[in-house]
């Protein structure tokens, strides 16, 4: 890569950074009153005056991750240099909720076909994820509110426009949505390597995929509430593929198996 080339990346990649997030009491402020999604909210810890209880009230209001941090960490994430111990993460994009995907399969006149990430936090494994997600007929994506990137720019880039036409929900406890959605009659199965190999397994009908994060994969209450668990045939000398990858693969199986139903 050219130098040039670069700087144009990097400027690129700051001006994503500049769309999502808000700094200062009066702008954070207006986010939320405006109905602009925040994700995450930064606060200096100790810092208790009048607009930052306002802000901290109205972030609860709304469900708000709240970060409670030191001046330097406020410091290193600030873009103007004037955050006023407020700093606001927002989404790129509107989120769904969970009924609004299950609509568009009812829409369509097809079984829900959903994709659950569990602890997904880099934003390019999100965004080439719901890329594979609206290419593979899924037909909505549902991410935790915790410890999992949100729809950042980087997120909407990444995705190459599919979060136009994908919906993606955010979550409090992904745990207890699969639970309410076995009531529904939809069944799930999560990506893991000491599962049964994904051919063998009956993917068809109503169908969550689950997939975990980059690092530890899916966690041990979620995996216990799918009802199966797939493995990818892998003959390398690594033990594992890229969550991106393995959603792909995963989810054009249950492609295969639905379309070998037609």
């Amino acid at each position: 890569m050219k130098k040039n080339e670069k700087y144009e990346q990097d400027g690129e990649q700051n001006a994503e950074a500049e769309l999502t997030q808000v700094e200062g009491r009066n702008a954070v402020l207006e986010a939320f009153r405006s109905g602009k999604t925040v994700d995450k909210l930064y606060i200096l810890d100790g810092c208790h005056d009048g607009p930052v209880q306002t802000i901290i009230r109205e972030a609860r209001k709304q469900d708000v991750i709240l970060n409670f941090v030191a001046k330097e960490r406020l410091d290193q994430l600030s873009r103007t240099g004037h955050h006023q111990g407020v700093i606001a993460q927002t989404a790129a994009y509107r989120y769904a909720t969970v009924e609004e995907i299950l609509e568009k399969a009812r829409a369509k006149g097809e079984p829900p076909f959903l994709i659950l990430l569990d602890g997904i936090e880099d934003p390019h494994n999100l965004g080439a994820i719901i890329r594979t997600a609206n290419q593979a007929g899924a037909h909505g994506v549902i991410i935790p509110k915790r410890r999992a990137v949100g729809l950042t720019a980087a997120v909407a880039r990444t995705s190459a426009g599919a979060l136009n036409y994908t919906p993606v929900a955010k979550v409090t406890n992904l745990t207890a949505v699969i639970q309410q959605l076995k009531k529904e009659g939809i069944w799930f199965v999560c990506a893991d390597m000491g599962g049964e190999l994904m051919y063998r397994l009956d993917l068809t009908g109503p169908i969550g995929l689950v997939v975990g994060g980059e690092g530890d994969g899916v966690s041990k209450l979620v995996r216990e509430n799918c009802d199966m668990a797939a493995a990818i045939p892998m003959k390398g000398d690594i033990d594992s593929l890229n969550a991106s990858v393995a959603a792909g693969v995963l989810a054009y199986e249950i492609v295969r198996q639905r379309l070998k139903l037609q």
